[in-house]
């Protein structure tokens, strides 16, 4: 007998749907683009390293909307010959460059706070605080566009994590403006650069700890492999699971193999031990399956099973 396949023809569908993203991503990116050229010009303007630094980290999170949209795109793309589940990966890449580029950032950041320590100058706060409370509303407004849907997708969540943390990036940046502009503590600006190098590092952290498992092809962050092998062997005819593996077909979209033992009594229902099967894995956001059937008095003797 042959393996099931769960590839298609479902009752229910309990994939992710966030086809509505495409005007929250194109609406962040054309706000962010505007932000990033006002506060450059802000910053040269003033001879804000802070204003400066924020400017360059808000272009990488253009540029981390664009690519997160461009995955979102490909992830509709038909698969083909080559790539037989499609692009739908291509989000789980785009997580991980995302969190590389973060890193990157964080390390021109905090050189350049050293070096501006060394040789303070003067800036002018009451334009950082302008500037500043201009990013608090794009970014806030951003983030609020992918509040709803980021604990469902990593990509969504890279997205209103970055908005959201340089929101409160900018709001730094006003207190120190103030504090700036009322007693001319020049550094100020350099220890803002640093403390905005180190919230990045934080929400920066699990972004690339979770793109880094899925890439590896480990378990989802939130699955039990443990509780999918007992929900699987809840189901009637179902003697015993064993050589499973769960992994990321994309952010939103998961799948499994495994290696069923199935009651002699029970082999001529294999197809409706498969349905039962593959509703049950739907409810566990496991969108793909495939099984192998054993019967239950044959052992498997395959290495991963002895």
């Amino acid at each position: 007998m042959g393996a099931g396949h769960d590839h298609s023809h479902h009752h229910h569908d309990h994939s992710v749907k966030l086809d509505h993203l495409n005007k929250a991503f194109i609406w962040g990116i054309g706000l962010n683009i505007t932000f990033v050229v006002v506060e450059a010009i802000a910053g040269l303007y003033s001879g804000s390293l802070a204003l400066l630094t924020d400017a360059g980290h808000n272009l990488s999170d253009v540029a981390s909307l664009a690519l997160a949209l461009l995955a979102y795109k490909l992830t509709k793309v038909n698969s083909n010959k080559v790539y037989t589940y499609g692009y739908k990966r291509s989000t789980i890449l785009v997580s991980f460059f995302n969190a590389v580029i973060l890193f990157a950032a964080i390390g021109v950041i905090v050189y350049e706070a050293i070096e501006r320590f060394t040789q303070p100058q003067a800036i002018a706060g009451d334009t950082i605080i302008w500037v500043a409370l201009t990013g608090i509303a794009i970014n806030g407004f951003t983030a609020w566009l992918f509040m709803k849907d980021k604990e469902k997708d990593l990509n969504v969540k890279g997205a209103y994590m970055h908005m959201a943390v340089d929101a409160l990036v900018s709001l730094g940046v006003v207190l120190s403006g103030v504090v700036i502009a009322y007693t001319g503590w020049f550094w100020l600006d350099s220890a803002v650069s640093i403390i905005i190098a180190i919230v990045i590092l934080i929400g920066t952290w699990g972004l690339f700890k979770d793109s880094l498992r899925l890439e590896m092809d480990g378990v989802p962050k939130d699955m039990d492999l443990a509780a999918i092998k007992a929900e699987l062997l809840k189901a009637d005819g179902v003697v015993d699971i064993h050589h499973v593996h769960v992994w990321a077909l994309s952010t939103t979209e998961n799948a499994l193999t495994a290696h069923l033992v199935i009651a002699p009594e029970a082999v001529d229902r294999f197809d409706q031990i498969k349905h039962d099967l593959r509703h049950r894995l739907e409810h566990l956001d496991i969108n793909h399956s495939t099984f192998e059937p054993e019967f239950s008095e044959k052992k498997c003797d395959e290495p991963q099973c002895c």
